[in-house]
């Protein structure tokens, strides 16, 4: 069973890596170059057993801290090495251990960061960075997924002291068993003759982000394994009267839309730039596959219709390639907007189910055999297109920003 991506496919080398925009130099190449290496020693030997278990391991998590691989920069120039990081983790072939590790280091962070006071970020960043403690974005419920409309969470406000009540349940949250630290979405105001527990119809204009210490009592976390993901640690969380302090609320109270929309761009540039990273060893993994599989004697690949349909792939990579390198610059630049972080997410995210569908095709019965690398990429290419925001949410989004 192999634990590392495959020998670069024939086109793919250096052709879809160069640093083709000017914003890319020679210090990136460098760096990519190191977070292969660290990734080949702290990632990928390990990569079957955390998708076997379920989960990222502890002591993984601090290597890749130790590595200085949850500590790169979100925003400004250092978010161009953060863009390399991403596609290389996406890379790995492992779409469950990117989908960790982006939601701890990059998507649920980012709300401490953006909105956090500074003793909300010293409490909970430097551990994070260090891999000690892990962050997971409670947001989804389980009848509310991209359309939390119906938003069911509730936090009310503790009798007679300062803070919260904690009261709902939220599912499909990566890192949702091992978590230290929760980002949670819950209405936080209600207005008259909505009942707790059930939604007004009046959107997020009454909800708030809060911080949530796993540990809290009432914090009760169930796995909820999955088909693909398998190393996300996705789990079911009910929050049953839990205590949460003033100083666990996040930015100014009911403000949690105008965070989401902010935060929600970043989330689908993260995303797309590892669905990006995961269509590249995808077409790798079918590249080396169609040079060395013989059919009637002759190399898969030397037949047109398989060469045809590569190459239409391999432009389909290029385009949305050279796009989640423009996006990433434009948000480097604080340029980043709505439509150009959908059209990303969107794009690449497709892309990333059509490789894994021709990739399992043209590997036959392996291609459905448990353990085999078609097999996995497969099964995880799906959820790409659920989490961060739902293929045809983004579409609607893109046709209302038009």
């Amino acid at each position: 069973m192999s634990v590392s991506p495959p020998p670069a496919g024939r086109l793919l080398t250096e052709r879809a890596l160069a640093h083709d925009f000017p914003f890319f130099d020679h210090g990136h190449d460098a760096f990519r170059a190191l977070v292969r290496a660290r990734l080949a020693e702290h990632v990928l030997p390990h990569a079957e057993a955390w998708e076997r278990q379920g989960r990222i391991a502890a002591e993984g998590w601090k290597a890749l801290g130790a590595a200085g691989l949850l500590d790169v920069g979100h925003s400004g120039d250092d978010f161009l090495h953060s863009a390399v990081l991403l596609e290389e983790l996406g890379a790995t072939g492992y779409a469950g251990i990117r989908a960790s590790v982006g939601v701890h280091a990059y998507m649920a962070l980012s709300y401490v960061l953006l909105f956090g006071t500074p003793q909300q970020r010293e409490a909970w960043v430097p551990a994070a960075h260090r891999g000690e403690s892990v962050t997971a974005l409670a947001i989804s419920e389980r009848n509310s997924g991209s359309d939390l409309r119906d938003l069911r969470t509730r936090a009310r406000p503790c009798d007679g002291a300062d803070g919260f009540v904690l009261d709902g349940r939220k599912s499909y949250v990566a890192n949702g068993t091992r978590a230290g630290l929760l980002v949670v979405l819950a209405r936080t105001r209600h207005p008259d003759g909505a009942s707790a527990g059930t939604g007004d119809g009046r959107g997020l204009a009454n909800a708030s982000m809060l911080l949530v210490d796993a540990d809290s009592p009432g914090v009760t976390r169930r796995p909820q394994p999955m088909a693909g993901w398998r190393a996300a640690d996705i789990a079911e969380i009910d929050f049953d009267h839990v205590e949460v302090p003033e100083t666990g609320l996040l930015g100014r109270r009911h403000r949690a839309l105008l965070q989401l929309m902010r935060a929600l761009d970043f989330e689908r540039l993260v995303a797309g730039l590892l669905a990006v990273g995961g269509v590249r060893y995808t077409l790798e993994l079918l590249d080396a596959h169609v040079c060395t599989r013989h059919v009637k004697g002759v190399p898969l690949g030397a037949h047109q219709a398989v060469r045809h349909r590569l190459a239409e792939l391999y432009g389909e990579f290029d385009m949305v390639h050279r796009y989640a390198h423009h996006a990433a610059w434009l948000h480097a630049q604080g340029r980043l907007d709505t439509r150009t972080a959908s059209v990303l997410k969107l794009r690449s995210t497709e892309l990333a189910v059509t490789a894994a569908q021709v990739c399992a095709q043209y590997h036959g019965a392996l291609g459905q055999q448990e353990g085999a690398d078609a097999a996995r990429v497969h099964r995880d290419a799906t959820a790409g297109t659920i989490a961060a925001g739902a293929s045809e949410l983004l579409r609607d989004m893109i046709f209302e920003g038009n």
